[in-house]
Parts: C-alpha cells; sequence; structure tokens
C-alpha cells in the first residue's frame, strides 16, 4: 500500500494510524514527493512500521506513484493507491482483495467512497471522486453512481452490490501488481486529475475488468492538493479531458467524439466567463491550445494499444451524453438514468 505525499503532515497524523490499525496487515509506504514540511520526521518518528519511498521531487499524482511503484519488489501482487486524506474503516480491504482473487481478469477495484466530515449527515453523503464506482458517457464525461456533476446522493445502501465499472477512483485503487506493469502505470504527462480513468479504460482495451466493491467503504477529505474552484485544477480537467479522450477512444467514433467534446468545452468556457470565473474562463483555452500543439499525445496514440473497444464494448458506460441527462432531462440521480443505456 503506497501513500503519495507531499506536505501533507495534517493528513497523515490524522489518518495514517487508521491505516495502520485496519488494513490486515497489509505493507504500508509513504512515498514522499520532497516535501518542505516534516512529514516524512512525523512519519519515521510516530510511525516507524510505516517505510518511506523518497521520490527525487515533487514528481505529480502520476509520476511520483510509478517512481515509487517501480521500487517495490517482485513479492507485492497487489498495489493499493490511498490518498493522504482518507479515513479506512475495519475490513475495508479484504472484500477487495478476495474480489481480485476469486476472478483473475479483475485489475483494480475501489470500495464506497463516502465524505469525511464531523456530521452524520455529511458521512452519509457520497463523495465527489469516486462515490460508488466511476462510469463515462459516449463522449467520455466521467460521472459516478451516486454523484453526478455537483449533486451528492446520500447512502441508503442503495449501491452496495459489487458491479463492474469503467472506471475506480486513484484516491483508494487497490490494482493487480501485474496489470500495472503491463501498461506500465499512470500516465506521466497527466501529473494529475482523470489519470486513473485513463488507466482504468486502458486496463478495458488490454483486456481486463474494472470493478466497485459496495460492501466496504471509506472516507476521503477531498481536494487536499488542490481545491476544485482552483484555476489549476480547471486547466489540468479540460487538458487531460481531452487528452483521455484522444488516447483511448476506438478510431471510428474519435472524430465525433472529439468534435462535439471541444464544442462543448468552448460552451463550458463561456458560462464561466458569465460567471465572472474569468481565470477558469481562461484555464480552458489555455488547456485546448496546449493539447492541439503537444504533439507527444499525438505520437502516444499510434504507439499505444492498437487494440481499442467501442463505447458498446467497454464496461461501465453510458450510450447517450451525461449532459444532456443532467442539464436537459434534469436527471440528477444515476438510478434516474436510462439502464438500458448503460453497458
Amino acid at each position: 500500500m503506497v501513500i503519495l505525499n507531499w506536505n501533507g503532515r495534517t493528513f497523515l497524523e490524522q489518518f495514517l494510524p487508521g491505516v495502520l490499525a485496519h488494513s490486515d496487515g497489509a505493507t504500508v509506504f509513504v512515498a514522499d514527493n520532497a516535501s518542505t514540511d516534516d512529514s516524512v520526521a512525523l512519519v519515521q518518528q510516530q510511525f516507524p512500521t510505516a517505510r518511506i519511498i523518497q521520490n527525487s521531487g515533487n514528481l505529480g499524482f502520476c509520476e511520483g506513484y510509478n517512481q515509487a511503484l517501480l521500487q517495490l519488489g517482485p513479492e507485492f501482487r497487489y498495489y493499493v493507491l490511498l490518498n493522504s486524506d482518507v479515513e479506512v474503516t475495519p475490513g475495508w480491504l479484504r472484500p477487495q482483495r478476495e474480489l481480485l482473487e476469486s476472478n483473475p481478469r479483475i485489475a483494480a477495484c475501489q470500495p464506497k467512497i463516502r465524505q469525511f466530515g464531523p456530521t452524520v449527515a455529511e458521512r452519509q453523503q457520497f463523495e465527489y471522486a469516486g462515490a460508488a464506482g466511476g462510469y463515462l458517457d459516449q463522449l467520455g464525461y466521467p460521472f459516478c453512481r451516486g454523484r453526478l456533476f455537483d449533486t451528492l446522493e446520500t447512502d441508503t445502501g442503495q449501491y452496495d452490490d459489487p458491479r463492474p465499472v469503467a472506471w475506480a477512483t486513484g484516491a483508494c485503487m487497490l490494482v493487480r501488481a501485474e496489470a500495472w506493469h503491463a501498461l506500465g502505470g499512470l500516465e506521466s504527462a497527466f501529473f494529475a486529475h482523470m489519470e486513473e480513468i485513463d488507466l482504468c479504460w486502458r486496463l478495458q482495451n488490454a483486456g481486463w475488468q474494472v470493478w466497485y466493491h459496495g460492501g466496504c467503504a471509506v472516507f476521503h477529505v477531498g481536494g487536499g492538493t488542490l481545491h476544485k474552484s482552483n484555476p489549476r485544477k480547471t486547466y489540468l480537467n479540460f487538458h487531460n479531458g481531452l487528452a483521455l479522450v484522444y488516447k483511448n477512444t476506438h478510431s471510428a467514433e474519435l472524430p465525433w467524439v472529439l468534435t462535439i467534446r471541444v464544442l462543448l468545452d468552448w460552451v463550458a468556457a463561456v458560462r464561466l466567463f458569465l460567471q465572472n470565473q474569468r481565470a477558469d474562463y481562461r484555464a480552458v483555452f489555455r488547456a485546448h491550445a496546449d493539447f492541439f500543439f503537444r504533439r507527444a499525445y499525438w505520437r502516444q496514440r499510434r504507439q499505444s494499444q492498437p487494440q481499442k473497444l467501442r463505447s458498446r464494448e467497454r464496461q461501465g458506460v453510458y450510450q447517450g451524453s451525461i449532459v444532456w441527462a443532467y442539464f436537459g432531462r434534469s436527471q440528477r440521480k444515476f438510478s434516474e438514468l436510462n439502464a438500458r443505456e448503460l453497458t
């Protein structure tokens, strides 16, 4: 189990004791991205059973994990990617590990992700980054069971069933080491955001499955490193969203999917402008400019997996537009989507 850290002393002090107590004997590593606070000293002094991996600099989420996991030995069959701002619960890991052991084609899994908060009502709500399993629509827009855009559902047990999904959250993901190394880990050019969606999409293209297990739960603070209102996060979401689609979409679907994505991004940019969110507005167009003029992505598509599944061949795909369902049809819950349009 690897917790990636950058100046996260407060989160480590708060949540690492629970991870060490409730992870069924898993070996816990803290991979530090050259923190300038006393995170490493804290772990060494107060949590000596956790091992330290010292990265060479602030490598971001993607390369930070890539470099850290390269340092682990072959004795580890599974990796857990766990955010430092996650509170785990007793028995949270075992059901996921048993699921992967029961089916060798399952490459990754996530538990139920609920909000961390001081009140019972807050802790019963699903959390933005992962909720009850990740889905994509035909255009590659991500959403979750339990969370459509900013509408979060209360967990009443409606999504307790284990099931295949499109993606598992990087906030708390169990992944098979064999599959991780076969695909080369996370896309380092993403730096952060949507990297787990890219990995899970590539896993499906390679013939693996991704699952959600509703029989276990963790609580996520969310936005602990980069708040969702930060223009840097806006940039990464729009830039990586285009790269995600371009890298992984089947050739027959790519032209129309990419065209519609660009147009909808421009609509979103205008909406940000009208809401006086000028920094976010500019971030959208910087993201597009960098994507279209950064030839690395064009090369990556040619060099990456030759097999790319159509949307109906992948699991966890909504055969429609989640944007239209939410804003046009006012469908605010996953259960309100047409079940026949879900693969």
